[in-house]
């Protein structure tokens, strides 16, 4: 148990240390990044503002003082998660990430369930049927797919599905004239939801196949697998209760690794299909150089990826029995020594 709590302990000081190296990281890069905020806040009268003016600007969106000083604020607004107003909508930074964040998690959650249990099944299929036609098939389309750019795919969609064919809306999460039931609402933000779903599903099965497939082939070429096979055990049960279960745990790794880092990784899908998520705000917020916004959204990655690791990191043991007996293993030497 004292052992249990001191790995704990030990993996959140890592992650901590991890993430204050992130913060400092949020921290500088936008102030490295070329260009003047006040400059899209104020345009072309930005000119014509004193110098008493431009301080009280820069004071306001907290870019006034020292780097230290802009820090040491920094830091507490994420203590009190207040991290200023919009340089770009004037709004409280938090008020907007939190009107915007839910539309993103949308479009991840369903994509990251679709793309796992998609890629799981084709991955077992084509390894129990390795060397088959069937098998290279599946192996040379999911890696035509993992090589092809997720934003093509959504701009094939866009100017297929969309344009020509007219089958989905071309834009926005949302249509603007509704007939203002709940279910009608509901129906149209499925809708315009399919195909910004459908592209990062596309985008990110062919690493589940690719992983469900590698690991299945190294489970089937166990010795107890064999013995099993030569035992007359059902070719069903050799899948799912032997060679998949142990082929799912680097599944699970990169299941939750990939979690935290897929609301990043929306921007580029929400900018093709002008989602109201938070990818597409972090677009607009570099664009406009909107400090406070790409700081407070920075850190929400940088949370959901730190976080979907830690739990992997503390979990994996709990569901592998190799790392379980593994444990147990050196407990008892350590015990007898």
């Amino acid at each position: 148990m004292n052992r249990t709590l001191s790995s704990i302990g030990k993996k959140l000081i890592q992650y901590g240390l991890v993430f204050l190296v992130a913060l400092t990281i949020n921290f500088a890069l936008p102030r490295l990044a070329p260009g003047d905020p006040l400059l899209y806040f104020f345009g072309d009268t930005i000119n014509e503002l004193t110098e008493v003016q431009k301080q009280q600007a820069l004071e306001s969106i907290g870019l006034d003082g020292s780097l230290w000083e802009q820090y040491i604020v920094y830091l507490q607004g994420i203590v009190t998660f207040d991290f200023g107003v919009s340089i770009k909508y004037a709004e409280p930074v938090m008020t907007i990430i939190g009107d915007r964040l839910p539309w993103t998690l949308l479009l991840v959650g369903p994509a990251m369930l679709l793309s796992a249990v998609i890629g799981v099944i084709l991955g077992a299929y084509s390894a129990w049927n390795r060397g088959k036609g069937r098998d290279v098939s599946l192996l040379i389309g999911m890696l035509t797919l993992q090589a092809v750019p997720g934003f093509w795919v959504g701009l094939l969609f866009l100017a297929v599905l969309a344009v020509q064919l007219g089958w989905f809306p071309t834009y926005g999460a949302f249509s603007m004239m509704q007939d203002g039931t709940t279910w009608g609402y509901i129906k149209d933000v499925a809708v315009h939801a399919i195909l910004p779903l459908a592209t990062i599903t596309l985008a990110t099965v062919g690493s589940n196949y690719l992983l469900t497939r590698s690991s299945m082939l190294e489970s089937l070429g166990q010795d107890y697998i064999t013995m099993a096979e030569a035992k007359g055990v059902h070719k069903k049960e050799l899948i799912f209760n032997h060679a998949l279960r142990n082929a799912l745990l680097p599944i699970f790794t990169h299941f939750t690794m990939t979690l935290g880092t897929l609301v990043g990784g929306a921007v580029v899908v929400e900018s093709v299909f002008s989602y109201p998520g938070i990818g597409r705000l972090l677009y607009e917020s570099v664009i406009a150089r909107d400090f406070p916004m790409m700081q407070g959204i920075f850190l929400i990655i940088t949370l959901g990826v730190i976080g979907a690791n830690l739990f992997a990191d503390l979990t994996y043991p709990l569901i592998d029995p190799r790392a379980r007996t593994l444990k147990k293993t050196k407990g008892a030497d350590m015990n007898h020594a």
